[in-house]
């Protein structure tokens, strides 16, 4: 029987990984609950620096939450950072703290926020859901379902959470796939505001 510190190996043809039974715990757990999508046929073939220097896809229609609907056209002149989350996922949780803090930091005649909700579970479907977790978790930024996954599709997506960073002519210029990289994130918004729209 195998101890709960005891190691665990996984062998591939190319290479064998050996880690602690507790962080494969840990990865597993965190895999299935919020890692890549468990659905396949969503899976795009592009990585999140692929997208910069690209004109960031519109967003599709949904149901939006504290706010009115709105394009990223309707934005030009104003930084954006669009991140796609799911209510149900731990790590986009974990993201929860610095976003809502950018909300607070930055003026909204200059910067805005969207959280692209794509379910991955049913349940995170059902917008009465939604609204009840926004207003538990404390969002005052604009939320938008993507329930079709339309959005999801437009941007190749493959993991929760990932936040896409546009300039005020709606180019993407930083893309951050899951946890962390928030003092960076933070710094360049504050750059892209000062900076000249073209």
């Amino acid at each position: 029987m195998s101890s709960f510190n005891e190691d665990i190996t996984w062998k591939g043809q190319r290479k064998a990984i050996s880690m602690p039974l507790s962080r494969a715990l840990i990865l597993t757990i965190t895999l299935l609950v919020c890692g890549p999508s468990s659905q396949p046929s969503l899976w795009g073939q592009t990585s999140g620096t692929d997208w910069i220097g690209k004109a960031a896809p519109e967003l599709a229609r949904g149901e939006w939450i504290n706010d009115d609907p709105m394009t990223l056209n309707d934005l030009r002149g104003k930084v954006v950072l669009i991140e796609f989350w799911t209510y149900g996922c731990y790590n986009c949780r974990n993201t929860l703290p610095h976003v809502k803090s950018w909300h607070k930091l930055f003026p909204p005649e200059q910067f805005r926020i969207i959280g692209v909700h794509t379910p991955e579970f049913q349940r995170e479907k059902e917008i009465a859901n939604l609204r009840k977790q926004v207003e538990q978790l404390g969002i005052d930024y604009a939320v938008v379902t993507d329930n079709d996954y339309k959005t999801w599709r437009s941007y190749n997506q493959r993991y929760w959470p990932v936040m896409y960073l546009l300039d005020k002519n709606g180019v993407i210029r930083n893309v951050r796939i899951g946890e962390g990289g928030y003092d960076e994130m933070e710094k360049m918004i504050g750059e892209l505001i000062r900076e000249e729209s073209k």
